[in-house]
């Protein structure tokens, strides 16, 4: 509906969400720092209203310079999002439970793509897609409503803070570990998320208001996949193991995404993206487990920060490129390339991640070991 109105490619399309990926992938470990540093319940109050404001403004912009800049005030709001729920289910849930705790909070981004097509996308056709953003933006102000009530004591019990602003360290093997495992290995959850709705509706002919009956199919497998690899996570992914086979499981069965294009089926087609997300959420749980078990406690915000920031980047980067394969009807090489992604964040990560004893690399025990006062 948007592109047919203001008359924008898929190519501006897409350099508007990388606007959005280069924001996130910024705020992201700023968010995590500050969060660390000033609290959960000032951090995300501050945070999401930023981007309730930036949700908003969508209404009123007219091209491409309009979303571009709002796409990155909200990426840039919205980067609180994975350093808060993980910090969230460190502050409220025992260490066994963590992982699937992360599950719970970052699903919530799940059930948003689920019921956006089935609520927003009928309230865009009846009012118009300007005031489709509004709303959201009027949701935005309940959740802060509703945060400012919870955020305490008996549901949270805040650790604690860093005493100053702590930044990661690019020399630091568990760093680049982080950065590939989620932001290569999860890279396919985004393409999926970003450009199905346009393959559906290019290729298989599908219309929106049929795309709003669909699309949470898909997305289903994001919320899925979070339930199932955060418990996979807590039972046999423990402190500072290095789950190479769990990686390379991963990876493979990162495969069938890259024959999306072999078919015309569009129940196959909703079967491969479904599966693509599912398996890229395995990578983003994984890879989380793993680090915040190497960083301090008290730096939980900034791992996420790291994490999703490269995730972002990464995004970014490949949305560039896809954008313009896509005006050019290139949609193999991009599924084909898409699926190659993880692979090789797969292959860097068992580089990155070859062990000097047992557990982590030397670096991060170590960086471990300092924190605990051993």
């Amino acid at each position: 509906m948007i592109l047919k109105d203001t008359g924008l490619s898929v190519q501006a399309y897409a350099d508007a969400i990388s606007a959005f990926s280069f924001a996130y992938m910024i705020a992201n470990p700023l968010w995590g720092s500050i969060l660390d540093r000033i609290g959960l319940r000032l951090g995300m109050l501050l945070a999401v209203g930023l981007w309730t404001v930036a949700s908003a403004s969508h209404a009123w912009v007219t091209g491409f310079l309009g979303f571009a800049a709002a796409r990155t005030v909200l990426g840039f709001g919205e980067g609180a999002t994975f350093p808060g729920g993980l910090r969230t289910s460190r502050d409220s849930l025992p260490a066994d439970k963590q992982s699937r705790g992360m599950a719970i909070a970052y699903s919530g981004s799940t059930l948003g793509a689920i019921v956006t097509p089935l609520i927003v996308v009928p309230f865009a056709l009846a009012f118009g897609w300007r005031a489709a953003f509004l709303l959201t933006g009027g949701l935005g102000a309940a959740w802060l409503a509703l945060w400012w009530c919870v955020a305490r004591p008996p549901w949270l019990h805040p650790s604690q803070r860093t005493l100053k602003m702590v930044w990661p360290s690019l020399r630091e093997r568990r760093f680049w570990a982080l950065v590939v495992g989620m932001g290569l290995g999860g890279a396919p959850l985004g393409i999926i998320l970003t450009l199905s709705p346009v393959y559906l509706n290019r290729v298989l002919h599908m219309t929106q208001a049929e795309l709003g009956k669909i699309l949470w199919l898909p997305t289903l497998g994001w919320g899925l996949g979070y339930y199932f690899w955060g418990w996979i996570a807590d039972r046999y992914v423990m402190d500072h193991q290095r789950p190479a086979r769990l990686y390379l499981l991963l990876a493979a069965l990162t495969v069938p995404l890259a024959f999306v294009t072999a078919t015309s089926s569009v129940p196959l087609v909703l079967a491969l993206f479904f599966w693509g997300m599912f398996i890229a959420v395995g990578f983003i749980t994984v890879s989380l487990h793993v680090a915040a078990r190497a960083y301090p406690g008290d730096q939980t915000g900034m791992v996420a920060g790291i994490g999703s920031g490269a995730w972002g980047a990464v995004l970014a980067l490949v949305l560039l490129v896809y954008g313009r394969w896509f005006d050019r009807q290139w949609y193999e090489a991009t599924f084909v390339t898409a699926t190659l992604v993880p692979l090789f964040g797969t292959a860097l990560w068992l580089r990155l991640t070859v062990l000097s004893g047992a557990g982590m690399p030397a670096d991060a025990i170590a960086a471990q070991t300092v924190s605990d006062g051993n």
